[in-house]
């Protein structure tokens, strides 16, 4: 026999960890938050080498519902799959990263977002806010993080219906690191005749430190941009609301680079002037374009000099790469849609196109 249902606005939480120091003061604000608290924490431990326990990062009040199962170290995909899968019956999965602080009145908010919810509702997205210095202008760094605010049906904050991870599978864990894994699933989602909304709740989402060359690894994406075209058209940007970043520049800023190189090495010096004064010019654009709206001051001038010979050949290097890997990849196949709803969205819903 089985127990009776979960009652509709019950909801766990998954938080995929690698043990950082911020997650325990995502788990207290959680714990602090006002209104109905989760009926189970799910912590992924994604770590290679989980050699300090998560459990010390739990607040007493959330220490009886709290679980914590092994990821594998197979990135943040794989790891809240393992989460939804691991946290009961609840009908709801709220993903939260370790690196978010949820607000004061979350769980309160949270519980009138699913209420509003209609029967058609797969995903429910919070209000994501990011601290930025107000007495100066912010670093290259902390714009990238505060493109967060504005990105849609980011998991850094996403409550989703348990039926509609089971309808589409959850994540694709083929997305390895914490990019583009959130835009797949909810355009996956959408394809089945689901529909997410935009909820009131808000969390914080504040700008970590990074060193230097962190510009440069983040264009590894860039093969996870191949792997979107690949499942869903070249118009997947249109529909999952993402900027179209600087690639075709890059690409041709690199292009000028070797050719340049090639010019050179094999006799034709003015073919080779020609094209590294392009590789030159795109470079100094670029540099420039990143350096006005920052501080100025010298250290992210020297950061932003030096990346911005890096970076391009960087995405480059990463967009091939991610053409090679996902060159035999089939598009997405849509998958049965849900029932079809009995009622309308709730007046204020605001439904994806």
């Amino acid at each position: 026999m089985t127990g009776p249902a979960a009652p509709a606005g019950e909801y766990a939480v998954v938080v995929p960890t690698l043990g950082r120091p911020s997650l325990a003061a995502c788990l207290r604000a959680l714990a602090e938050s006002e209104g109905p608290r989760p009926a189970r924490v799910v912590l992924v431990d994604d770590r290679e080498d989980p050699a300090v326990p998560l459990t010390a990062s739990v607040p007493p009040a959330l220490r009886s519902r709290t679980v914590v199962v092994p990821g594998g170290a197979r990135g943040p995909a794989a790891a809240r799959n393992a989460g939804w899968r691991a946290a009961g019956d609840a009908p709801w999965t709220v993903f939260l990263d370790d690196d978010v602080v949820p607000g004061p009145t979350w769980a309160d908010d949270l519980a009138l977002d699913l209420a509003g919810a209609s029967v058609a509702t797969a995903g429910i997205g919070a209000r994501i806010e990011v601290p930025l210095p107000v007495d100066r202008a912010p670093t290259d760094w902390e714009r990238n993080v505060a493109g967060l605010a504005g990105a849609r049906w980011i998991t850094a904050d996403m409550a989703y219906r348990r039926k509609a991870l089971e309808a589409v599978g959850g994540f694709d864990e083929r997305f390895r690191r914490a990019f583009r894994e959130d835009a797949d699933l909810a355009l996956r989602v959408l394809d089945a005749g689901w529909t997410l909304a935009e909820g009131r709740r808000t969390t914080t989402h504040p700008v970590r430190p990074a060193d230097r060359w962190v510009s440069v690894r983040l264009q590894a994406g860039n093969a996870d941009d191949v792997l979107m075209t690949r499942l869903h058209g070249r118009d997947w940007w249109r529909r999952a609301g993402a900027p179209r970043g600087r690639l075709p520049l890059h690409l041709a800023v690199t292009s000028a680079g070797l050719a340049a190189a090639v010019c050179a090495l094999t006799g034709r010096p003015r073919a080779a002037s020609a094209c590294a004064a392009g590789w030159l010019a795109g470079t100094a654009e670029f540099t420039l374009a990143r350096i006005r709206p920052g501080p100025r001051t010298r250290d992210e001038i020297v950061t932003m000099a030096l990346t911005g010979a890096l970076v391009p050949p960087a995405a480059a290097w990463h967009w091939l790469r991610g053409q090679v890997r996902h060159r035999a990849t089939p598009a997405h196949r849509h998958r049965a849609a849900p029932p079809s709803p009995s009622a309308a969205a709730p007046s204020g819903e605001r439904m994806p196109t």
